[in-house]
């Protein structure tokens, strides 16, 4: 593997740890071509302009991001690239959500050196990684499984509105943001609230922010 030639973006707001990851992949596969994006807009950006992207390592919390919402967005906007989670967050039921959410792989950010680089060579070669420590078995409650398969049918602009709703920005301004008619951001929202069975944006909110409480409010980043 170490000869194999591809692309790889890295997605984290921190320098250092993005130069950890940077020279624990370079020393396995000297072939690489590296990407790094210090926030969400960033690393938009970087897969705009960059082609035939490989693989992306994704901080959870990172500017422009909270909770599941990038993962969530790169799944749908990007469906071909593989994402993996690298966290500081090592819970059982942020993994779990994580892998629900379509990510090929969590590295936790305590990981040995090592052990990120077999994740990565796992994952290049069409499996997924996870820590073998955690037990992911216990599935969850059954009514947040059905919201995480609700969110999981959200199209990339649905995600980024919702993104935006939970920002608390009017219809006006999430327009304004991504360049389209209040009408437009008003038929994103109706479709949100239909498929996540809500009657309001607040309740859409709430209901992508479910998944989060209790998992996300020890997160570091």
């Amino acid at each position: 593997m170490g000869t194999t030639s591809f692309r790889l973006a890295i997605a984290d707001d921190h320098p250092l740890f993005r130069g950890a990851l940077r020279e624990a992949v370079t020393r396995q596969f000297p072939q690489v071509e590296l990407f790094e994006a210090g926030g969400f807009e960033d690393l938009q950006a970087l897969l705009e302009r960059e082609s035939e992207i490989d693989l992306v390592l994704l901080d959870l919390t990172m500017p422009g991001v909270r909770g599941f919402s990038g993962l969530m967005y790169l799944r749908a906007q990007y469906p071909a690239i593989p994402v993996v989670v690298v966290s500081a967050n090592e819970e059982a039921g942020v993994i779990r959500h994580c892998m629900e959410f379509g990510a090929a792989g969590f590295i936790p950010k305590t990981a040995a050196v090592e052990t990120m680089r077999d994740a990565i060579a796992a994952v290049l070669e069409g499996q997924t990684w996870t820590p073998p420590d955690i037990d992911l078995s216990a599935g969850s409650d059954k009514e947040t499984a059905a919201l995480v398969a609700r969110l999981a049918t959200l199209t990339p602009q649905q995600v980024r509105v919702l993104m935006m709703l939970s920002e608390g920005l009017l219809n006006k301004q999430i327009a304004y943001e991504l360049g389209v008619s209040e009408a437009t951001v008003k038929a994103h929202v109706s479709a949100i609230l239909q498929k996540l069975g809500v009657e309001s944006r607040t309740q859409a909110v709430i209901a992508a922010s479910k998944i989060e409480a209790g998992q996300w409010s020890q997160v570091a980043s």
